[in-house]
Protein backbone atom coordinates (compact mmCIF):
# COMPACT_ATOMS: atom_id res chain seq x y z
CA UNK A 1 0.00 0.00 0.00
CA UNK A 2 2.81 2.37 0.91
CA UNK A 3 4.58 1.49 -2.36
CA UNK A 4 1.53 2.52 -4.44
CA UNK A 5 1.20 5.83 -2.57
CA UNK A 6 4.91 6.57 -3.10
CA UNK A 7 4.69 5.78 -6.84
CA UNK A 8 1.64 8.04 -7.31
CA UNK A 9 3.36 10.87 -5.47
CA UNK A 10 6.45 10.53 -7.69
CA UNK A 11 4.35 10.68 -10.89
CA UNK A 12 2.45 13.73 -9.60
CA UNK A 13 5.73 15.47 -8.75
CA UNK A 14 7.12 14.87 -12.23
CA UNK A 15 3.94 16.21 -13.89
CA UNK A 16 4.05 19.37 -11.78
CA UNK A 17 7.71 19.92 -12.69
CA UNK A 18 7.02 19.42 -16.41
CA UNK A 19 4.12 21.85 -16.37
CA UNK A 20 6.31 24.53 -14.86
CA UNK A 21 8.94 24.38 -17.62
CA UNK A 22 8.79 26.64 -20.75
CA UNK A 23 8.44 24.86 -24.15
CA UNK A 24 11.58 24.78 -26.34
CA UNK A 25 11.75 27.56 -28.97
CA UNK A 26 10.43 26.70 -32.46
CA UNK A 27 13.09 26.06 -35.05
CA UNK A 28 12.87 28.38 -38.11
CA UNK A 29 13.10 26.59 -41.43
CA UNK A 30 16.39 26.91 -43.18
CA UNK A 31 16.76 29.73 -45.68
CA UNK A 32 16.29 28.51 -49.26
CA UNK A 33 19.22 28.23 -51.62
CA UNK A 34 18.35 30.81 -54.30
CA UNK A 35 20.30 32.71 -56.88
CA UNK A 36 20.16 36.41 -56.07
CA UNK A 37 21.39 39.69 -57.47
CA UNK A 38 21.94 43.10 -55.92
CA UNK A 39 19.94 46.14 -56.94
CA UNK A 40 22.35 48.74 -58.27
CA UNK A 41 22.36 52.14 -59.83
CA UNK A 42 24.46 52.57 -62.92
CA UNK A 43 24.80 54.73 -65.99
CA UNK A 44 22.75 53.40 -68.85
CA UNK A 45 21.85 54.45 -72.34
CA UNK A 46 18.62 56.38 -72.65
CA UNK A 47 16.33 55.19 -75.40
CA UNK A 48 13.20 56.58 -76.95
CA UNK A 49 10.90 53.66 -77.79
CA UNK A 50 8.33 53.60 -80.56
CA UNK A 51 6.04 50.93 -81.95
CA UNK A 52 7.02 49.74 -85.41
CA UNK A 53 6.31 47.18 -88.10
CA UNK A 54 8.57 44.96 -90.15
CA UNK A 55 8.33 45.45 -93.89
CA UNK A 56 10.17 44.07 -96.92
CA UNK A 57 12.36 46.32 -99.00
CA UNK A 58 11.74 44.06 -102.00
CA UNK A 59 8.18 42.78 -102.17
CA UNK A 60 6.26 42.40 -105.38
CA UNK A 61 3.23 40.77 -106.94
CA UNK A 62 3.69 39.08 -110.30
CA UNK A 63 0.72 39.42 -112.66
CA UNK A 64 -0.38 37.86 -115.93
CA UNK A 65 0.45 39.68 -119.18
CA UNK A 66 -1.69 37.50 -121.49
CA UNK A 67 -4.96 35.63 -121.27
CA UNK A 68 -5.08 31.90 -120.81
CA UNK A 69 -5.89 29.04 -118.47
CA UNK A 70 -3.44 28.25 -115.66
CA UNK A 71 -2.14 24.73 -116.27
CA UNK A 72 0.76 24.41 -113.82
CA UNK A 73 1.55 25.84 -110.37
CA UNK A 74 5.00 25.00 -109.02
CA UNK A 75 5.10 26.79 -105.61
CA UNK A 76 2.80 27.67 -102.74
CA UNK A 77 2.76 30.00 -99.74
CA UNK A 78 5.88 29.66 -97.61
CA UNK A 79 8.04 28.09 -100.30
CA UNK A 80 11.47 29.54 -101.01
CA UNK A 81 12.05 30.32 -104.68
CA UNK A 82 15.33 31.06 -106.40
CA UNK A 83 15.64 33.78 -109.00
CA UNK A 84 14.61 32.54 -112.46
CA UNK A 85 12.69 29.50 -111.25
CA UNK A 86 9.29 28.87 -112.86
CA UNK A 87 6.40 29.88 -110.57
CA UNK A 88 3.51 28.81 -112.80
CA UNK A 89 2.56 28.31 -116.45
CA UNK A 90 -0.34 29.54 -118.57
CA UNK A 91 -1.71 27.48 -121.48
CA UNK A 92 0.52 28.46 -124.40
CA UNK A 93 -1.35 26.80 -127.29
CA UNK A 94 -2.94 30.01 -128.54
CA UNK A 95 0.36 31.88 -128.22
CA UNK A 96 2.21 29.09 -130.05
CA UNK A 97 -0.29 29.23 -132.91
CA UNK A 98 0.21 32.97 -133.16
CA UNK A 99 3.97 32.41 -133.35
CA UNK A 100 3.55 29.80 -136.06
CA UNK A 101 1.30 32.13 -138.08
CA UNK A 102 3.72 35.02 -137.81
CA UNK A 103 6.66 32.83 -138.86
CA UNK A 104 4.71 31.64 -141.90
CA UNK A 105 4.00 35.24 -142.89
CA UNK A 106 7.70 36.03 -142.57
CA UNK A 107 8.61 33.15 -144.88
CA UNK A 108 6.03 34.34 -147.42
CA UNK A 109 7.33 37.90 -147.25
CA UNK A 110 10.91 36.76 -147.73
CA UNK A 111 9.93 34.81 -150.86
CA UNK A 112 8.20 37.91 -152.18
CA UNK A 113 11.31 39.92 -151.35
CA UNK A 114 13.52 37.55 -153.33
CA UNK A 115 11.26 37.92 -156.38
CA UNK A 116 11.17 41.70 -156.01
CA UNK A 117 14.95 41.81 -155.76
CA UNK A 118 15.31 39.70 -158.91
CA UNK A 119 12.78 41.87 -160.78
CA UNK A 120 14.61 44.99 -159.72
CA UNK A 121 17.98 43.63 -160.87
CA UNK A 122 16.52 42.68 -164.27
CA UNK A 123 14.89 46.08 -164.59
CA UNK A 124 18.21 47.78 -163.96
CA UNK A 125 19.89 45.73 -166.68
CA UNK A 126 17.07 46.39 -169.15
CA UNK A 127 17.11 50.10 -168.37
CA UNK A 128 20.89 50.18 -168.99
CA UNK A 129 20.21 48.64 -172.42
CA UNK A 130 17.42 51.18 -173.08
CA UNK A 131 14.75 48.47 -173.30
CA UNK A 132 12.48 49.92 -170.52
CA UNK A 133 11.61 53.39 -169.37
CA UNK A 134 12.61 55.17 -166.17
CA UNK A 135 9.08 54.73 -164.85
CA UNK A 136 9.33 50.94 -165.15
CA UNK A 137 12.63 50.97 -163.28
CA UNK A 138 11.17 53.16 -160.55
CA UNK A 139 8.21 50.80 -160.17
CA UNK A 140 10.48 47.78 -159.79
CA UNK A 141 12.58 49.63 -157.23
CA UNK A 142 9.47 50.64 -155.27
CA UNK A 143 8.16 47.07 -155.19
CA UNK A 144 11.55 45.85 -153.97
CA UNK A 145 11.70 48.39 -151.12
CA UNK A 146 8.07 47.64 -150.22
CA UNK A 147 8.92 43.96 -149.96
CA UNK A 148 11.88 44.82 -147.71
CA UNK A 149 9.66 46.89 -145.41
CA UNK A 150 7.05 44.11 -145.24
CA UNK A 151 9.67 41.58 -144.20
CA UNK A 152 10.93 43.94 -141.48
CA UNK A 153 7.37 44.50 -140.20
CA UNK A 154 6.56 40.80 -140.15
CA UNK A 155 9.84 40.04 -138.36
CA UNK A 156 8.86 42.53 -135.69
CA UNK A 157 5.44 40.90 -135.43
CA UNK A 158 7.04 37.49 -135.12
CA UNK A 159 9.29 38.78 -132.36
CA UNK A 160 6.26 40.19 -130.55
CA UNK A 161 4.49 36.86 -130.84
CA UNK A 162 7.55 35.10 -129.44
CA UNK A 163 7.63 37.56 -126.55
CA UNK A 164 3.95 37.04 -125.81
CA UNK A 165 4.47 33.28 -125.79
CA UNK A 166 7.23 33.74 -123.20
CA UNK A 167 4.63 35.44 -120.97
CA UNK A 168 2.98 32.05 -120.50
CA UNK A 169 5.86 31.06 -118.24
CA UNK A 170 5.98 33.13 -115.03
CA UNK A 171 9.42 33.15 -113.37
CA UNK A 172 10.66 34.60 -110.08
CA UNK A 173 12.20 38.07 -110.54
CA UNK A 174 14.48 37.51 -107.53
CA UNK A 175 15.09 34.91 -104.83
CA UNK A 176 12.57 35.06 -102.02
CA UNK A 177 9.62 33.52 -100.18
CA UNK A 178 6.09 33.21 -101.55
CA UNK A 179 3.78 35.11 -99.20
CA UNK A 180 0.50 34.79 -101.13
CA UNK A 181 -0.95 32.76 -104.00
CA UNK A 182 -3.88 34.48 -105.69
CA UNK A 183 -4.96 31.83 -108.22
CA UNK A 184 -5.84 28.16 -108.38
CA UNK A 185 -5.06 25.52 -110.99
CA UNK A 186 -7.49 25.77 -113.91
CA UNK A 187 -8.46 29.40 -113.40
CA UNK A 188 -8.37 31.88 -116.27
CA UNK A 189 -5.62 34.47 -116.22
CA UNK A 190 -6.04 37.86 -117.83
CA UNK A 191 -3.66 40.78 -118.31
CA UNK A 192 -3.08 42.49 -114.99
CA UNK A 193 -4.49 39.70 -112.81
CA UNK A 194 -2.36 39.06 -109.70
CA UNK A 195 -0.85 35.59 -109.57
CA UNK A 196 1.66 35.39 -106.69
CA UNK A 197 3.19 37.73 -104.12
CA UNK A 198 6.65 37.25 -102.65
CA UNK A 199 9.34 39.07 -100.73
CA UNK A 200 13.08 38.88 -100.25
CA UNK A 201 13.77 37.86 -96.60
CA UNK A 202 17.33 39.15 -96.78
CA UNK A 203 16.18 42.76 -97.24
CA UNK A 204 13.86 43.45 -94.31
CA UNK A 205 13.54 46.70 -92.40
CA UNK A 206 11.58 48.13 -89.50
CA UNK A 207 9.58 51.31 -89.96
CA UNK A 208 8.74 53.44 -86.93
CA UNK A 209 6.97 56.77 -86.55
CA UNK A 210 8.40 59.26 -84.03
CA UNK A 211 7.48 62.82 -82.98
CA UNK A 212 9.42 65.57 -84.70
CA UNK A 213 10.91 66.64 -81.35
CA UNK A 214 12.75 63.30 -81.12
CA UNK A 215 14.26 63.44 -84.61
CA UNK A 216 17.21 65.69 -83.65
CA UNK A 217 18.56 63.54 -80.74
CA UNK A 218 18.01 60.36 -82.78
CA UNK A 219 19.89 61.83 -85.69
CA UNK A 220 22.70 63.00 -83.39
CA UNK A 221 23.46 59.48 -82.10
CA UNK A 222 22.44 57.48 -85.16
CA UNK A 223 22.10 54.31 -83.06
CA UNK A 224 19.10 52.14 -82.36
CA UNK A 225 18.03 48.65 -81.39
CA UNK A 226 15.01 46.69 -82.55
CA UNK A 227 12.99 44.41 -80.28
CA UNK A 228 10.88 41.64 -81.81
CA UNK A 229 8.58 40.55 -78.94
CA UNK A 230 7.12 37.57 -80.81
CA UNK A 231 10.50 35.82 -80.99
CA UNK A 232 12.04 37.53 -77.92
CA UNK A 233 14.87 38.86 -80.02
CA UNK A 234 16.92 42.07 -79.85
CA UNK A 235 18.72 43.25 -82.98
CA UNK A 236 21.41 45.91 -83.27
CA UNK A 237 20.68 48.16 -86.21
CA UNK A 238 23.57 49.06 -88.50
CA UNK A 239 21.76 51.44 -90.85
CA UNK A 240 19.17 54.05 -89.88
CA UNK A 241 17.40 56.30 -92.40
CA UNK A 242 15.25 59.27 -91.45
CA UNK A 243 12.67 59.94 -94.15
CA UNK A 244 13.04 63.64 -95.11
CA UNK A 245 9.33 64.40 -94.79
CA UNK A 246 6.80 64.79 -92.00
CA UNK A 247 3.09 64.17 -91.60
CA UNK A 248 1.45 67.62 -91.29
CA UNK A 249 -1.50 66.20 -89.34
CA UNK A 250 0.33 64.16 -86.69
CA UNK A 251 3.67 66.06 -86.80
CA UNK A 252 5.57 62.79 -86.94
CA UNK A 253 8.43 61.48 -89.05
CA UNK A 254 9.05 57.97 -90.34
CA UNK A 255 12.38 56.26 -89.63
CA UNK A 256 13.60 53.12 -91.38
CA UNK A 257 15.90 50.68 -89.62
CA UNK A 258 17.66 48.12 -91.79
CA UNK A 259 17.68 44.58 -90.35
CA UNK A 260 20.48 42.06 -90.88
CA UNK A 261 19.75 39.30 -93.42
CA UNK A 262 19.71 36.46 -90.85
CA UNK A 263 16.60 37.40 -88.85
CA UNK A 264 14.97 34.08 -88.00
CA UNK A 265 11.21 34.25 -87.45
CA UNK A 266 10.96 37.81 -88.79
CA UNK A 267 8.76 38.56 -91.80
CA UNK A 268 6.73 41.50 -93.13
CA UNK A 269 3.91 42.66 -90.88
CA UNK A 270 5.48 41.47 -87.61
CA UNK A 271 5.09 43.89 -84.70
CA UNK A 272 8.33 45.38 -83.40
CA UNK A 273 9.61 48.10 -81.10
CA UNK A 274 12.33 50.50 -82.14
CA UNK A 275 14.55 51.79 -79.32
CA UNK A 276 16.47 54.89 -80.40
CA UNK A 277 19.53 55.98 -78.40
CA UNK A 278 19.05 59.61 -77.27
CA UNK A 279 21.56 60.00 -74.39
CA UNK A 280 22.87 58.59 -71.08
CA UNK A 281 21.68 58.80 -67.43
CA UNK A 282 21.98 57.05 -64.04
CA UNK A 283 19.15 54.61 -63.32
CA UNK A 284 18.23 52.01 -60.68
CA UNK A 285 18.05 48.62 -62.39
CA UNK A 286 16.60 45.22 -61.60
CA UNK A 287 17.25 42.01 -63.57
CA UNK A 288 14.37 41.07 -65.85
CA UNK A 289 14.37 37.44 -64.69
CA UNK A 290 13.63 38.59 -61.12
CA UNK A 291 10.39 40.37 -62.08
CA UNK A 292 7.08 38.52 -61.82
CA UNK A 293 3.59 39.52 -62.88
CA UNK A 294 0.57 38.60 -60.80
CA UNK A 295 -2.59 39.83 -62.43
CA UNK A 296 -2.01 43.60 -62.60
CA UNK A 297 0.66 43.62 -59.88
CA UNK A 298 4.35 43.70 -60.74
CA UNK A 299 6.74 42.56 -58.04
CA UNK A 300 10.00 40.88 -57.01
CA UNK A 301 11.05 38.65 -54.14
CA UNK A 302 13.38 40.63 -51.87
CA UNK A 303 15.65 38.75 -49.46
CA UNK A 304 15.09 39.85 -45.81
CA UNK A 305 17.65 39.98 -42.99
CA UNK A 306 17.16 36.24 -42.36
CA UNK A 307 17.85 35.40 -46.00
CA UNK A 308 14.24 34.54 -46.74
CA UNK A 309 12.32 35.89 -49.80
CA UNK A 310 9.50 38.37 -49.31
CA UNK A 311 7.25 39.50 -52.15
CA UNK A 312 7.28 43.25 -52.76
CA UNK A 313 5.37 45.30 -55.30
CA UNK A 314 7.44 47.57 -57.56
CA UNK A 315 6.87 50.02 -60.37
CA UNK A 316 8.94 49.67 -63.52
CA UNK A 317 10.13 52.27 -65.99
CA UNK A 318 11.59 51.91 -69.45
CA UNK A 319 13.61 48.93 -70.58
CA UNK A 320 17.36 49.35 -70.18
CA UNK A 321 18.27 46.30 -72.27
CA UNK A 322 17.26 42.64 -72.69
CA UNK A 323 18.72 41.78 -69.24
CA UNK A 324 17.63 44.66 -66.98
CA UNK A 325 14.78 47.12 -66.56
CA UNK A 326 14.51 50.41 -64.72
CA UNK A 327 12.86 50.51 -61.26
CA UNK A 328 10.91 53.67 -60.42
CA UNK A 329 9.78 52.71 -56.91
CA UNK A 330 9.73 49.79 -54.46
CA UNK A 331 13.44 48.98 -54.24
CA UNK A 332 16.60 50.56 -52.83
CA UNK A 333 20.21 50.20 -53.95
CA UNK A 334 21.97 47.28 -52.26
CA UNK A 335 18.88 45.14 -51.69
CA UNK A 336 19.06 41.64 -53.08
CA UNK A 337 16.32 40.05 -55.15
CA UNK A 338 15.74 36.41 -56.05
CA UNK A 339 16.47 35.50 -59.64
CA UNK A 340 14.23 32.43 -59.38
CA UNK A 341 10.82 33.85 -58.44
CA UNK A 342 9.03 30.52 -58.75
CA UNK A 343 11.31 28.80 -56.22
CA UNK A 344 11.24 31.95 -54.08
CA UNK A 345 7.45 31.93 -54.03
CA UNK A 346 7.40 28.28 -52.97
CA UNK A 347 9.90 29.00 -50.23
CA UNK A 348 7.82 31.96 -49.03
CA UNK A 349 4.77 29.71 -48.92
CA UNK A 350 2.74 31.83 -51.29
CA UNK A 351 3.52 30.32 -54.72
CA UNK A 352 4.69 32.32 -57.70
CA UNK A 353 3.87 32.63 -61.31
CA UNK A 354 5.47 34.54 -64.03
Amino acid sequence: MRMKIWTSALILSLLITACGREPPPAQLPAAPDLRTAAIERREVDLYYSADALVEAVRQSTVAAQISGRIVDIRFDVGDYVKQGQVLLRIDERAASQAVAASEAQVREARATLRNARADYERARQLFAQKFISQAALDKAETEYKSAQARVAALLAGAGQAQTERSFTTIVAPYSGVVSARHVELGEMASPGKALMTGFDPSTLRVVATVPQAQVAPIQATGKARVEIPSVKQWIDVEQLTIVPSADPRTHTTRIRLQLPPDGAGVYPGVFARAHFLVGKASRLLVPREAVIQRSEVTGVYVMDENGRPRLRQIRLGTAADERAVEVLSGLRPGERVALEPVKAGMAAGTGAAR
